[in-house]
């Protein structure tokens, strides 16, 4: 029996297309074609399930049809280079849909997350082609998470996607010392995986819950491969902290809301609990990383009760430590926030400046942004006016745009 087509059957879509795209590549060995071959598959769901229902087995079918296209590139690769008779084994003992099904590892998804995130590529690529194969993001989401232009992360994918299909690669778990090693890659991924899901960089929605689901779930199977890894579960509590926010983010009409004026009664304090949890241990470790430094800074936040109680000196404390473990433009704008907040808005203006000479930032909104919360703070409203609408014209997030222009708005008497 079919289910009707409704909203949520895009979410579906984008919720198995790693899982079918990390089957059909583990089958047949070809990572690149595959990927072509699953786009095809979701191409004609859009297609047919609305006229016919969703089917019952939607990842079966997905797989079905993708299997298909790739058994008709293979024979035309025999056609092509003659050689049917090396292949034909191939081609002859494709199994049935069933029969796939029955072969896949119980989460092909992490499968494909560790073989993305291959020594062969420079980490940036690997995480590039990552985001687009495993998280499902497009090209200039991806992008926008790098602060570099949409043309210059094609082409990056592109080569990604090639070195991968001559390495070789094998479609499984890699090593104990093959995971070490791409380690880094990984948490990085799911980091913006999350990131995207929780603070969407284009588009009409603020948040993209699918997206940051994916990203929750994937880091707890990473765990779950990793049970002693602090790095690991300090991503998890992070995810968790913030994660935990989300229900008071937006307003009823989707509006954006910060984190001051959020109604903290709809924080989900189970996930909080367990943040904190994992945090506890993953520090009691003796190592502290990049991710356990930004979920402790998470929790302070969490663990206020009102947005006054919060504990700016220990967070501005985490924020210079954070500087030192993992040095970047959007710590130290983090960072100045933390100082404006404990020091006085100069302090924080004062350290913005560092960041106009830098390229991946100095054209950026959220420069802009809270050069312009800063500047309100300390009185200047007409050059706070200036950067809310530079920012907002900069943006490519919509909920984020009409926040900086009723923010620019408030400030003129509009």
């Amino acid at each position: 029996m079919t289910k009707p087509w409704d909203t949520t059957s895009e979410h579906l879509l984008r919720e198995l297309a790693p899982q079918v795209l990390g089957a059909v590549a583990r089958r047949f060995r070809d990572f690149s074609t595959a990927e072509d071959a699953v786009q095809e598959a979701m191409i004609a769901a859009f297609i047919q399930w609305p006229k016919e229902g969703i089917p019952d087995n939607p990842r079966g079918w997905l797989i079905q049809v993708a299997s298909r296209r790739m058994t008709d590139q293979v024979r035309s690769e025999i056609a092509r280079r003659e050689r049917e008779t090396a292949v034909a084994a191939e081609t002859e003992n494709l199994t049935s849909i069933l029969e796939i099904e029955a072969d896949m590892d119980p989460d092909d998804t992490l499968i494909l997350l560790f073989m993305c995130c291959h020594p062969a590529l420079t980490p940036s690529s690997a995480i590039a082609l990552t985001l687009r194969a495993v998280g499902g993001l497009t090209t200039a989401e991806i992008a926008n998470a790098f602060l570099v232009p949409e043309a210059t992360m094609a082409q990056r994918i592109s080569r990604a996607k090639q070195t991968i299909k001559t390495s070789g690669t094998p479609f499984r778990l890699p090593s104990p010392h093959e995971r070490a090693e791409r380690l880094p890659a990984v948490l990085h991924v799911l980091y913006l995986i999350f990131s995207e899901g929780y603070a969407s960089s284009i588009g009409s929605h603020l948040q993209r819950f699918d997206l940051a689901r994916e990203a929750i779930r994937l880091t707890r199977n990473t765990k779950a491969l990793l049970p002693d890894n602090a790095e690991v579960a300090g991503l998890l509590a992070l995810m968790l902290l913030t994660d935990a926010r989300r229900a008071a983010r937006t307003g009823p009409d989707e509006e954006l809301i910060p984190l001051d004026k959020q109604g903290r009664s709809l924080w989900d304090r189970l996930e909080i609990s367990e943040g904190i949890e994992l945090l506890t241990v993953a520090l009691s470790k003796g190592s502290i990383g990049l991710y356990q430094l930004q979920a402790a800074i998470a929790a302070v936040h969490d663990e206020a009760e009102r947005a006054e109680d919060t504990d700016w000196p220990q967070i501005l404390a985490l924020y210079e430590l954070l500087k030192r473990v993992s040095p970047g433009p959007m710590v130290t704008l983090n960072h100045a926030i933390a100082a404006a907040m404990v020091h006085g808005s100069a302090q924080g203006l004062q350290l913005l400046r560092a960041l106009d000479s830098d390229p991946r930032l100095a054209s950026h909104y959220r420069l802009d942004a809270v050069r312009a919360h800063l500047l309100e703070n300390a009185g200047d409203y007409e050059a706070a006016i200036k950067h809310y609408r530079v920012a907002a014209a900069r943006t490519t997030s919509i909920p984020e745009r009409n926040y900086l222009m009723t923010q620019a708005a408030r400030l003129a008497g509009e």
